[in-house]
């Protein structure tokens, strides 16, 4: 029997345990779970709890309800991986030994990685990519009267790129409603030379934000940040003053992973971006955000990775050559406000373009567009999460290579006043 070991109970450790006990038998393979934490936290949640829209009860849930029966789960901190032995160590001294690997410990926020931000930490400088930060930035919405908000993405690669833009639509819908939008300033400021990573979605994306006059600046590679001031110090000389800052600071893979050597400059483990084994070592394996692949950090992703490294970890077992089958696809939901959403679908080599999903022409969700449907799809997400990617259900009509079904290419982009609405399409 072989015994297969998992580094991480969130999204993608969770994901993994489940395909896992469902493809390979019990006489074949054990199945062993690390995590320090017994909760498990539905992430897309933390950026409703600020706005109201989600409760702080919502998002948390006891972590070994979604494992499968036959997995063993030991809650302990990770001390270090020593993947040339075939073994790990826990904080207790435990050691537990593995003939596979998977890596799924993700990454976490480093706001001491800037100068100054830690000095302001949850008095004028908030995050919500914790569940701590969200419920503290709840209050600090609740309170703000007004002034200068500033939604601030520190430096690339983080967690689920596209949350901080619906942050900023959220947060001008929140105020509107609350009838202080025009006693509010709101401002993106990104180090990308546009709203988003690639040029199409970029120029959408930035026209919404000019139509819901949410100021955008570019190009912003904070040197540090000045509690005292409330100011944005890029290295470049540019200062952007705030009263209340919301920052997603520097995303960093786990401690352990620079620990045990196993890491990039931001501990991120380099991985095969399409096989999704180590380049190191052939019996570990990564999902999720704790790779280093050029694929966006987010849960579907991990839920698209998972359906080729299962299958890759079974050809391992049986000495087979691995697939390299994962495309980086990705799909997500942005919020925009008052009801809306917009849907984005891409992989590595193709950008987010406009169109229907999952069938042509009758959709029913419509991509690099606002629509209620997109909206609806975001909050049925919930549902989906908690009953069925967790626990390694397929997803009818959406697979795990992306499809140009449905998409376009744009004949032109103006980028004009109504952003997406201006987007002139041929069909593929």
């Amino acid at each position: 029997m072989k015994k297969i070991l998992i580094l991480g109970g969130g999204t993608a450790g969770t994901m993994m345990a489940n395909h896992i006990a469902k493809k390979i038998p019990a006489r074949e393979a054990s199945i062993t779970v690390v995590d320090r934490d017994p909760w498990h936290y539905y992430q897309p949640g933390f950026l409703f709890i600020p706005f109201g829209m989600y409760t702080k009860e919502q998002v948390k849930k006891e972590k070994k309800r979604f494992l499968p029966k036959r997995a063993e789960f030991v809650q302990s901190e990770v001390a270090a991986i020593e993947a040339a032995k075939n073994r790990v160590k826990l904080a207790d001294g435990k050691t537990l030994e593995y003939d596979y690997l998977v890596i799924a410990t993700g990454c976490k926020i480093a706001p001491e990685e800037t100068p100054g931000m830690t000095d302001g930490w949850r008095k004028s400088v908030f995050d919500f990519y914790t569940y701590e930060g969200s419920c503290a930035l709840a209050e600090a919405l609740r309170s703000f009267r007004g002034g200068k908000l500033v939604v601030h993405v520190n430096e690339m690669p983080i967690k689920c790129p596209v949350a901080p833009l619906e942050f900023a639509f959220l947060a001008d819908a929140y105020f509107t409603k609350r009838k202080m939008r025009a006693n509010v300033d709101i401002t993106y400021v990104t180090p990308l030379p546009g709203a988003f990573t690639k040029p199409i979605a970029s120029k959408a994306i930035g026209g919404l934000m000019n139509k819901k006059n949410i100021d955008l600046v570019t190009d912003f590679s904070a040197e540090r940040i000045d509690a005292a001031k409330k100011e944005l110090v890029c290295y470049d000389g540019r200062v952007v003053p705030f009263d209340l800052l919301v920052t997603i600071p520097t995303n960093m893979g786990a401690s352990v992973i620079a620990d045990s050597g196993m890491g990039d400059e931001l501990n991120f483990v380099p991985t095969e971006k399409n096989s999704l084994r180590s380049k190191t070592f052939e019996n570990v394996f990564i999902i999720g955000d704790a790779t280093n692949v050029p694929a966006s950090k987010a849960g579907a992703v991990a839920h698209f990775e998972a359906e080729t490294l299962i299958k890759n970890l079974i050809r391992s077992m049986k000495g087979e050559e691995l697939l390299q089958t994962f495309d980086g696809h990705a799909n997500c939901f942005i919020e925009t406000g008052f009801g809306k959403a917009i849907l984005i679908d891409f992989n590595y080599d193709q950008e987010p373009l406009p169109g229907s999903f999952p069938l042509p022409v009758i959709g029913p969700m419509s991509l690099l567009k606002e629509s209620v449907f997109n909206h609806l799809g975001k909050l049925a997400f919930e549902w989906m999460y908690w009953n069925v990617i967790i626990k390694a259900i397929p997803i009818p009509m959406i697979g795990a290579r992306m499809s140009m079904t449905g998409k376009k290419i744009p004949a032109t982009i103006t980028g004009g006043e109504n952003g997406i609405e201006d987007l002139r399409d041929v069909r593929r």
